[in-house]
Parts: structure tokens; sequence; C-alpha cells
């Protein structure tokens, strides 16, 4: 039976003995009695008789605090996975109720095993569950077992050998603890409960060592399902993110995306051990994994009403209210990950304790000041203290603005006036909105406030930094006015003015208008300085135009010259190597029928003719060949005495006839070109 039937069992136990029938109530004094039944019962059973036979002495029972009955259906364990099983429990109770008395409780409980040790040793043990294959596993083991033994425990419900397992899951900080057989389970840091995720490791070559394999995740793509409940219908979110992103940056864009704010998100679904700072990797989740995501804002109106029936819970006027204050922000740090959030407070403080950095720390100031004050509010700038002051006064004298740095303090009595009547005024949003870059920040907190002030020194001066630490408590909220102007000596931001909380809103308006109005003829000697330089500068700028433009121009004749001549220059250089190109063709064609010619006859030898060719310039050319040699001779002939056969043609004079065009395989027998026989050689055109 697991811890979770046991405690059903417990509370349907003690409904049914003291007769209370809000689960919310019974919830809340078996939650006091760490579900110790008999602890719980003596706690609100009357004492008209004689005590049980082992009395527990217990103090009277305290008013039920709204927080513990708010978060009563909360599970304990804050990994981000809802019991098995376990509903949401309902408010308080709405009355007060008849008691049995202790005669009657130890008739009822004879048939109830109320053996505190028994008790206390299954509350002592380790709960795992096992997700593997689509299944669920639930182990339970001593805390001072090893990991061995509970590996051995899991062989028994999977089958997976122990030299194949690897468990997912583990916190970070003891993921290589968790690596050794020998480590105790209660060294691990463990919750109550625990989700581990089993994975059987193949030979793809896998290693049993969850930090060699988180290295290889840091770089894989996660695919993120999202259920977000709470509207009419439930809505599907996909989202991939790296290894590397953190489990803060994957809420913040949930954030843009839902609109539901980081510290309104409540998710079902994540490994124990995990915090804002583990990022996807290192949490142990699968690299597609399904999540549930709620609003808790909904589920804080839901419980408007259970918060009204209970009792006022009053602070010793010695407790320190930082004390206090402190504590809720724990509580909001733990249910990040929590199904069931306690119902919060509402806090005095805009910026929770030891904030990160003054960007986080605005957007924080921001989204509270708004769901604290409401609408109308001014418009303040989210990010650093430098950025601000960057926007407002590092930029030419006729854009500059001030810079209005709104000093919040939730334990000044001032703080709730001046925010929801002089800062919902329309005049003043009216009056920032044009003139001012207006920052806000909250120096409730000591941590915070010293950070602002160290940002103070470095992004203005050391005197900045004073005037904001004297500001007295009975003074905030102020608002700190500053500005920058290189005349009556200032080359830096200086503060103009400090406006504290205890004004009036038409003193409040006039002061920002005479700040206002003062910046301003400060700056107009600087406007008309930059005028002037700006008009020299555009006298130089069309000289200076003028002078590229004739430069641009000369340069521009002088390319457009060497292009023309390096044109000339690669065109001669391709006559010159086509003309090279023709005569080597021309070369070889002459060689080609200068080698194919036969021997020329002598004079005395018989059946010779003798051909004599006029050239275009009136001169001949003469040789002997047989009667038996061919046309195509006479024509080589002509080619090697350097006149191509596709330049020229050869005409006899009678018949008259171009002799190129017939048939070179004829002899010149044939051909009636003999025994002597003058050609033409005339130019083809």
């Amino acid at each position: 039976m697991s811890d979770n039937q046991d405690k059903e069992e417990t509370l349907a136990s003690f409904q049914m003995i003291t007769g209370i029938e809000d689960v919310g109530e019974a919830f809340s004094h078996l939650e006091a009695s760490n579900w110790d039944l008999v602890e719980a019962l003596s706690r609100v059973m009357p004492h008209d008789d004689e005590p049980l036979a082992n009395p527990i002495h217990t103090p009277e029972p305290p008013a039920p605090d709204p927080v513990a009955v708010a978060s009563a259906s909360s599970n304990p364990n804050s990994n981000g996975f809802r019991p098995f099983n376990f509903d949401e429990l309902p408010g308080p109770s709405q009355g007060a109720r008849m008691f049995p008395t202790s005669q009657l409780l130890a008739q009822l409980t004879s048939s109830i095993n109320l053996d505190p040790s028994r008790q206390n040793n299954n509350q002592n043990l380790l709960t795992f569950n096992i997700h593997f294959n689509q299944q669920l596993y639930q182990i339970r083991m001593q805390p001072n077992a090893t990991i061995e033994q509970l590996k051995r425990k899991i062989f028994d419900v999977t089958n997976v050998p122990q030299c194949r397992q690897a468990l997912r899951g583990w916190p970070p900080s003891k993921a290589s603890d968790a690596q050794i057989p020998e480590t105790q389970l209660c060294t691990l840091d463990l919750a109550p409960e625990s989700e581990l995720i089993l994975v059987d490791l193949t030979d793809d070559g896998f290693m049993d060592t969850e930090q060699d394999e988180v290295t290889q995740r840091l770089d894989k793509v996660f695919k993120i399902h999202i259920v977000e409940e709470g509207g009419p219908e439930a809505r599907r979110l996909t989202l991939n993110f790296p290894g590397r992103t953190t489990i803060q940056e994957l809420k913040t864009n949930v954030y843009y995306i839902t609109s539901i704010p980081v510290r309104h998100q409540e998710w079902s679904g994540w490994p124990s051990g995990c915090d804002n700072d583990t990022n996807l990797a290192q949490s142990g989740i699968e690299q597609t994994h399904d999540f549930v995501i709620r609003n808790i804002a909904d589920r804080t109106s839901n419980n408007s009403n259970l918060l009204a029936n209970t009792e006022v819970v009053t602070l010793d006027s010695e407790s320190s209210a930082d004390e206090f204050e402190d504590a809720t922000d724990f509580n909001n740090s733990e249910y990040i990950f929590s199904d069931s959030p306690p119902v919060q407070p509402l806090n005095r403080h805009l910026i929770p304790n030891n904030t990160n950095d003054e960007t986080s720390g605005s957007t924080q100031f921001v989204d509270n000041y708004i769901q604290r004050f409401g609408e109308p509010h001014p418009d303040f700038y989210v990010g650093s203290l430098e950025s601000a002051l960057r926007l407002a006064c590092h930029k030419p004298a006729k854009e500059r603005k001030l810079l209005a740095i709104y000093l919040h303090h939730g334990e000044s009595i001032l703080t709730n006036v001046f925010c929801d009547h002089l800062m919902k005024d329309e005049a003043i949003i009216q009056t920032f909105r044009e003139n001012f870059v207006l920052y806000g920040w909250d120096m409730t907190y000591e941590s915070n406030k010293d950070m602002f002030l160290s940002s103070l020194t470095a992004c203005i001066n050391s005197n900045a930094s004073l005037t904001a630490r004297n500001i007295k408590l009975d003074k905030l909220p102020a608002i700190m006015l500053v500005g920058k102007s290189r005349l009556m000596g200032r080359q830096t931001c200086e503060v103009l003015s400090v406006i504290h909380g205890n004004i009036g809103l038409v003193d409040l308006q006039s002061r920002l208008i005479e700040t206002t109005v003062m910046y301003e003829e400060q700056l107009q000697g600087e406007i008309r300085e930059e005028n002037e330089r700006a008009a020299r500068d555009q006298v130089k700028a069309e000289q200076d135009m003028a002078y590229e433009e004739t430069l641009q121009a000369d340069m521009a004749k002088e390319a457009a010259k060497r292009q023309k001549e390096a044109a000339q220059a690669a065109e001669r250089k391709r006559i010159e190597s086509e003309r090279a190109e023709e005569d080597a063709r021309r070369e070889s064609i002459r060689l080609v029928a200068s080698q194919a010619l036969p021997m020329e006859p002598a004079e005395h030898e018989a059946n010779i003719s003798k051909i004599r060719v006029r050239k275009p310039t009136g001169d001949f050319l003469e040789r002997r060949f047989f009667t038996r040699d061919t046309l195509q001779d006479l024509l080589n002939f002509v080619t090697a005495s350097g006149f191509l056969i596709d330049e020229y043609k050869i005409i006899s004079s009678w018949p008259r006839r171009d002799l190129t065009a017939i048939n070179a395989g004829q002899t010149l027998e044939t051909l009636k070109l003999y025994p002597q026989e003058t050609v033409i050689l005339e130019e083809r055109f």
C-alpha cells in the first residue's frame, strides 16, 4: 500500500471519528500532527473524561493558518508531480462541530492500527516512481539503502538487468554520486517521493554515467508538449528548445506565448531536484516530454472565500517584518514546481529579496506594481538603470529628457496613498510620458537597496547614491529627477531635484513642471550651440561633398580612360593572337600540301606537262608535272606556295572553268592540261 493510500485511510478514519466533514480542515489537523492519528484526535477532542491509556500531551491547537489551510491540498514534495489518486481538497470548515468524547474515541479506534512506530517507519521510507516503457513502477526503500539495492528492486519489477539500468531524475548536484552503487539514498538530498526515468541501455554506445549523457544532451533539441489548463478548453502547445535552455528561460518563453507571468505558472511533470537554474539536459526529462501548466492566479481568486473565513493572523510587535516577508518569499520560490501552491498574502515588496540583477528586478517591479496598484499606472522603463540613463540623458540636447527614478518602500505609510492617488492621476502620467524616462526600484530589502545604490554610484556619481541613501523612511516613496547639461560646469548627469512622498497632487505636478522648465532653459544654450555646430558641420559637409563629387568625377574620368586603354590593349592582343593562330594554321596547311607534292620531273622526260600559275600580282608560278599527276597535286603546289585553296580559286583559260570546283582526283591528261597550260589564281570574295 502506497504512502498516499495510507494518508487517505488515515484521513477517512479521522473524519469518521471526529465528524469533521470539511476535508481541508481535517487535512490541516493531520498535517499539524505529522499524520499521527492519535495525536490529531487528541488535538481536537474535548478532554472532559479520563485520558486514554497512552495519553499524548499536546499544546492547545492554534487557530488555523490561512496559508497552511490553503496549501493543504498541495503535495509535500515540490518536484512538480501531483500525487497519484489524490484530488484537490476544499476550503476550511464553515462552522463549529460537536466532537465525540475520548471514550468513544477508544471504541472507534479499536480496529485501527495506531502503532506510532509502524507509522513512523512508513513515513521514513523513500518512495520512487520509476517511469519505464510508458508504465509506472512504485518502489519504497529505506533511507540507508544503497543505489545497488534500489537497482535490484527495479530489476525485480522491470526485468532490466542492473548493468543496463540508467536512471535519470537525480538532483543535478548529486548526479555523479548516484552513479556509485555503494551510495546511500539518504545522501542524495531526495524528497520523500521522487520521480525517476529508467533507460534500458543498448549496445549503441550509451554509458551508465549520467554526467556524460548530460554533456551529450546539451546540444540536442527537446520537444516540449504543454497542456494549458484552466480555460474553457485545454490549450496544447508544442515548443522546441536546446538542452542548454534553463527552466527559467523556458518559463519566460511560455509567458510570452500564454501571457501567464512566471510567478503565476504552476507546472506538473518535472522530476525532483529541479530548480529555475537547471537546464533541460540536467533535468532528466526525455527529449520529448509532456507537461501541464496552470495559472495560480485563478486558484487564488477561487480561494478568496477560504481567506475570508479564516482568523486574522497577527504578528508579534517584536517580530521582524523583514523576517516575515523573507519567509513569504521563500514560499514563493518553492511553489514554482508545486501542483497546489499556497495562497500568498499581499506582499509589501515589489522586488523579491536578493534579486539577481537589475533587469530581472525591474521586470518584477513593473509586474508587481501593476498587480498591486492596478490601472491606470505610469509607464515604467524595464531594464537596467544604465540603459534607462542612456535613453534619457545620453542623447543630443534637443532629444534629451529627464530621468525620474521612483524609489518605492513597502514599509512606508505613504506608499499606498502616493501610488493609489498621485501616481494614478492622468496629468501626472502624461507629464511622465512626455518629459521623463521613468524608472522604478523597490528599496524595501536592504540587499536590493545596496545593489541599487552601487548602481547609482557607477552610473551617475557618489552624490546621487548618498542622496538616495539619506532619504528617510517617512519621506519615502520619493522621486529623484536626474538630468545632464554641459552648462554650469556639469559634464555628467546630476540629481536636479528630489520629490518626497509627503506631498500633495498639486505640489507634485508643479514640482515636475518646474524642474522640467528649468531643465529645458538650461538646455536652450546647449541646443543653440548644437544648432550652430550643426550649421557649420552642414557647410563643411556640403564643401566636402562638392570636393568629393569633383574628386569622384576625376577619378571616374581616369578610370574610364584606363578602362578604354585596357580595352584597346585587350583588342590588340586578341587580334595578334588570332593573327598568330591564323598564321600557324596557314603554315600547317602549307606544310602538309608541300609534303604531299610528288617529285618534279626533269625537262627531258616524256609525258610531262608544264603548268604556269598567274598570281593576282601578275607574276607567275611555274612547275612541271607528269600527265598522270592529278589535279590535287596542282592544288597542293599552289597551296605550298602560300595560296590556300579556301582563299583562292584556280581558273583555266580555255575553256574557262573553276578547277577548284571539280573532282580533284582527275589527272592532268584527262583535264587537257598538257603539254603546257596557264591557269589564273583569283582571290575568293
